[in-house]
Formats: structure tokens, sequence, C-alpha cells
């Protein structure tokens, strides 16, 4: 069984996530798992997709606890030899009109969507197979917040040596920034949201000249994507695209031939490289 491929996608229960999955079903030659943190959400999303006619399996995982991490990396070790596509899908948002304080938004959002995505990297990349595919989900948001960062900010997130733990730096900056008040004094945008997508962006950036560095010739891609203005429960009804839309450009990622050497480390937006 350590031969077949696996696909595993993050927060695939609805939304994008589940389009994701819909569409792997369709076209990866190999077991996709679809995880949530509630297995009665997980499990009622595979008899949907049942439904359709497609097969996928289901594994319990709360990108944000790190003990269910490493419960998924075990068993995916144990039963496939590690992993071959890793779609970090999970993520929040609050909403414009959200009266929750801009501080504890904050502290929320970084800790799901740059965090907890890291340690969902972490724990996963040193099991990733060669030429695996991994699939950030970031956002053109996380580009736009950048350009309403001040001049400093910019150079240090534009930096092609940025390390992961300064990067780390920065994100942990920025929520107590919050927490003290003067994010705004300090250079910050006020959307936690777009900070902590151009963190993921800047994440896979660091990550991908990790991989070239410590796995060179293995043909692992990691790539951000930006999945566009999606309908779902976080973007809400006037959004542009459907989510099998959505999914378009982060399974082109995943599904990029053995032989591709790129795109990689780049921010990919309808299956074309962004300038950053």
């Amino acid at each position: 069984m350590a031969s077949r491929q696996v696909a595993v996608v993050t927060g695939s229960n609805k939304g994008i996530g589940l389009a994701i999955v819909r569409a792997l079903c369709k076209q990866f030659t190999g077991d996709v798992y679809l995880t949530s943190r509630d297995p009665k959400l997980g499990e009622a999303a595979v008899k949907e997709l049942q439904g359709e006619g497609l097969t996928a399996f289901f594994h319990q995982l709360d990108i944000t606890d790190l003990q269910s991490i490493r419960r998924l990396r075990d068993f995916l070790k144990q039963k496939y030899g590690g992993i071959d596509v890793l779609i970090n899908n999970a993520g929040i948002a609050f909403k414009d009109a959200d009266p929750t304080p801009f501080d504890v938004q904050a502290d929320v959002t970084l800790k799901t969507n740059f965090f907890a995505t890291r340690d969902v990297c972490n724990e996963l990349l040193p099991v990733m197979k060669p030429h695996g595919r991994v699939v950030n989900i970031s956002s053109w948001i996380g580009s736009k917040t950048l350009a309403l960062c001040s001049e400093d900010l910019q150079q240090k997130f534009h930096s092609d040596t940025v390390t992961e733990e300064e990067l780390v730096t920065l994100m942990e900056k920025f929520v107590q920034d919050a927490k003290d008040g003067v994010h705004s004094k300090e250079g910050w945008p006020n959307t936690a949201y777009g900070v902590s997508k151009l963190g993921v962006t800047v994440l896979s950036k660091v990550q991908a000249r990790t991989l070239n560095e410590k796995r060179k010739g293995e043909g692992i891609l990691l790539n951000a994507c930006c999945p566009g203005w999606v309908m779902t429960d976080m973007a809400g009804p006037s959004a542009l695209k459907t989510p099998d839309e959505g999914a378009e450009t982060p399974v082109y990622l995943a599904l990029l031939p053995l032989d591709a050497d790129g795109p990689h480390g780049q921010l990919v937006k309808d299956k074309k490289v962004e300038k950053w």
C-alpha cells in the first residue's frame, strides 16, 4: 500500500476545500482524504461525494492542534509511506461587521491561517514523497496588504533571504502590536486576514527555498495560490466564482506533471504566476 499515491486537503468539508476534493477525486490517480475538525461534518461530506459517484476518505484534522496533525502524519507514513499532495486550505476570516475586538481577531486569525498552516507544513513536509506537490491557499488580499505596510515592513517581506524564524517573529509582532493597540503606528494595515495571507505567501517562498536547499533533485514543488473571490460562507454570495471554479488553480498546482520544474515558490492566480 505504501506505493499508492495519496492527497490530503485540509479544512475540506465545505466550500473551496470540498470542491478541491471533488476535483481530485475525478483527476488524481490515488486516494484523496477530506479532513475537518468535526468528524460528523467530514463524514457527511464524504457521503455527499459518494452520492455523486466519487470516492474520498475521511481523516479528522484540527490544524490548530499539533497532536491532531501528528496523528495524521503517522497515519500517512504507516499506510502510504508518506504523502504525495498536500493542499493547505483550512482557514478563517472575520466578517467586516464582526464586533470582535481587533486584537482578538488578529490573534485568532493568525493562529489559524499562518501559525497552524506552518505547523501542518513542518510536520508533513518531512514525509513528502519525491515529486510531491504542496499548495498553500493564500489570497490576492495578501499582496494588497503588503502594499499597505510601511516601507520597512515591505522590505522585510520582500527580502529574498528572509528566514522562517524572521517571518514568524514578524507575524508574532503583528499580533502583539494589535494587542498593544499600536499596530497602525508600527506600520501594519488594519486587516488581520490580509496580514495572515501575506504571511502564508511569504512562508511559501521560504519553504520552497528550503526545499531547494535540503531536498534538491527530488522534484517537490510548493506554491501559494489565490483561488479568487469564491462564493463560500467566508466570502458570501456576492463573490464572482463558484467553489468548483475556485478549485481550478489549486488543483492545477496539485497535479503539475512529474517532470515539471515550476512554478515553485510562487503566488499563482488563474493558473498564472503573479508578480510579487
